[in-house]
């Protein structure tokens, strides 16, 4: 029997986080970095990427490597970047996103294409690019890991009118299952987390006009998402404890997806 101390370590794997500058993304990478993990984070801002690493650089190790995932030339060139670098990758987590809100009648045709191919054609890009380096990691016992993060807008209806967000992160969990069908006799578990409402620049404008309190109000637990209910997921997905799980999407949103 496991020790629990091991059972939920993720010391010395590397991973990569996209978007991880900010917001989800950031809560994840700092997680990982602060548990041991050899972290590469990758944001469109070259110098915000710089900062955010060297920061979290202060207490493990955070690798700066910009990219505008929204192009394929971005995708291929982060690619690069790690594969040039490191011989194997435990772990993925497809982070990077955008949302458009506006009414139905006025919902620009290239702000969907916008929304969907970068968070979701993006997201299944990448992994298969780094599908080599994913495989040299994997192991029967320790499966490499793709953490894909959706939102609980996509398994209920949202107040907002942002339909091609909804519908991309709908798109991320079904994609998320067909992934781990596919891989996995490849030892490769992908799973989804489905965040509920956590502060970042994307949700700013909702803090803002109703304040936290205000928030919280509509959440069974009384509050909203903090960086260590994110990272905490993150870290039992990418560790042993989470092992025997794929095909999975996780609600991290205080009960909000199950009223």
């Amino acid at each position: 029997m496991m020790a629990v101390q091991d059972l939920f370590s993720i010391d010395g794997k590397v991973a990569v986080v996209t978007g991880g500058s900010r917001g989800i993304g950031l809560m994840i990478a700092r997680g990982f970095v602060e548990a041991g993990v050899k972290t590469y984070i990758s944001s469109r801002k070259a110098e915000v990427c710089d900062e955010v690493a060297a920061e979290l650089s202060k207490s493990g190790e955070c690798i700066s490597a910009p990219a505008d995932l929204s192009t394929n030339e971005g995708l291929a060139s982060l690619a690069e970047t790690v594969s040039s670098r490191e011989s194997e990758l435990h772990i993925l987590v497809n982070n990077a996103g955008t949302a458009w809100g506006a009414p139905i009648e006025e919902y620009p045709e290239h702000a969907w294409s916008k929304v969907m191919d970068l968070n979701l054609k993006a997201m299944f890009e990448l992994t298969r690019l780094l599908l080599p380096l994913l495989r040299k990691a994997a192991s029967l016992d320790d499966p490499a890991r793709v953490i894909n993060i959706g939102s609980i807008d996509g398994l209920r209806v949202p107040l907002l009118q942002n339909y091609a967000y909804s519908a991309s992160k709908a798109g991320v969990h079904m994609l998320t299952r067909h992934m781990a069908h596919h891989l996995k006799d490849e030892h490769i578990n992908i799973n989804a987390i489905a965040p509920g409402l956590f502060e970042s620049k994307m949700t700013r404008f909702i803090f803002d006009s109703v304040g936290e309190e205000g928030v919280a109000e509509n959440i069974p637990m009384g509050r909203t998402g903090r960086p260590e209910d994110m990272a905490g997921t993150a870290i039992y997905l990418a560790s042993r404890a989470g092992s025997y799980l794929t095909g999975a999407v996780i609600p991290v949103d205080g009960g909000v997806a199950t009223q």
